[in-house]
């Protein structure tokens, strides 16, 4: 009955007038010999379902449409791509021919189950909570993949890792009061996982893109991966999952997805760690590079400026500056038209020079209030200026540049 209710019921309408939406699902004749309060509760978790569903298409695309949520599940499952990938990289290495199936722990919603058995394996899911699992089980059915993915109510702490093939966690990083940070607060705890992921044969780990490095086991190489230029997860992998490195330390690479409308899939870069030295340092050159977000939590800055024949404006500032224009995926470019240090009034007359009314205002290193500094400046004009705010040694510094088309350079890193 619910999910009739939700397939004749359009998700924009119930966002714009759900009132309305509301008073017209009660009309519907299968309704009619249902207790009110029954009758009551599918409305209204139709309307929540389609709510949900509409939010959802930004990780899930069209699949969203098919699938079922809850406000939290949905606010902690990973988007389609980064799932995919993942998946892609479990599959290229669990031996296709195991008998074990691969154990996604904490497996929520669903939304790494989906990607794994869409890769090809054979995954159990485990959660402690009896909605979420229902939740789980019915995309599992809804995306078409019940020979392949099965999930169980369990508590994952009791779960024996060495009887998967593999084992993926994704701890619970929402607590009664909001997103957790600290993962020694995640659940189950951080140890808890860890010792998971150890005691299989090989295992990832999913946490926050902001985990301090000090947290992250020496045994452990870690992915950072960004989508469309947001960072949204660290991957930590183990055992037969886990990068070999050259360089020394804990192997590191972030992987830069990319998706594009009409394209067949996304584009997916891959940067690793090759222990470079820190890189040399400059006065800002004809170009100034903004490396993607996983590069910087990766810690490859250096990789990044390596590969634009680059240097640093400041050793501890991720912003390259090379004379050399290279179209890579691994930065943002800007041509750079001034550089002057910062102040309003100097900023203001310059702006007003180019007739910049269109100001894209970034900073790194400065302590300056973009909010209040848009309000300053005032700007008017037909132009588009990208401007800057960043320190060079101990004094702040503003570049004005000219943001650089993708197809302007050759192509490269």
């Amino acid at each position: 009955m619910g999910r009739r209710l939700l397939e004749g019921l359009d998700a924009a309408e119930a966002d714009a007038d759900p009132l309305k939406a509301a008073t017209r699902l009660r009309r519907d004749p299968a309704l009619a010999g249902l207790p009110a309060e029954t009758a009551a509760d599918l409305v209204n978790a139709a309307l929540t379902q389609a709510r949900l569903r509409r939010r959802a298409r930004e990780k899930f695309g069209p699949l969203a449409d098919r699938l079922f949520f809850t406000p939290d599940g949905l606010e902690q499952a990973t988007r389609s791509p980064v799932a995919t990938h993942r998946a892609r990289r479990l599959a290229e290495r669990v031996a296709p021919d195991s008998a074990a199936p691969v154990g996604d722990l904490c497996c929520g919603i669903g939304a790494d189950l989906i990607a794994l058995a869409g890769a090809g394996l054979a995954v159990e899911g485990v959660d402690l909570d009896p909605l979420t699992v229902a939740v789980a089980g019915a995309n599992i059915e809804a995306a078409g993949l019940s020979a392949l993915a099965r999930v169980r109510e369990g508590d994952v702490a009791s779960t024996r890792p060495g009887d998967y093939s593999a084992v993926f966690c994704d701890p619970a990083r929402r607590g009664r009061r909001g997103r957790i940070f600290d993962p020694r607060a995640y659940s189950p705890s951080w140890d808890t996982v860890l010792g998971l992921a150890r005691s299989a044969p090989a295992a990832c780990v999913k946490a926050a893109p902001g985990i301090p490095h000090e947290l992250i086991p020496d045994d452990a190489s870690t992915e950072w991966i960004s989508v469309d230029w947001e960072v949204k997860e660290a991957a930590l992998w183990f055992g037969a999952l886990s990068d070999e490195s050259a360089a020394p330390g804990p192997a590191r690479r972030a992987t830069l997805i990319r998706t594009r409308t009409g394209a067949p899939g996304p584009e997916v870069t891959t940067l690793a760690g090759r222990g470079l030295g820190a890189p040399p340092v400059s006065a800002p050159l004809r170009y100034l590079y903004e490396p993607d977000g996983a590069v910087i939590r990766s810690h490859l800055v250096a990789e990044a400026a390596d590969a634009v024949d680059g240097a640093l404006i400041d050793p501890a500032i991720a912003y390259i500056t090379s004379d050399s224009l290279v179209r890579t995926p691994l930065c943002r470019a800007y041509e750079v038209t001034e550089v002057m240090p910062f102040s309003l009034k100097r900023l203001r007359a310059a702006l007003r020079e180019r007739r910049a009314g269109r100001v894209t205002i970034k900073k790194r290193g400065s302590a300056v209030d973009v909010d209040k500094l848009r309000r300053d400046l005032r700007p008017s004009g037909p132009e588009a200026v990208v401007v800057v705010l960043t320190r060079i040694g101990d004094r702040p510094f503003c570049l004005l540049c000219d943001e650089v088309s993708a197809a302007d350079g050759p192509s490269g890193g």
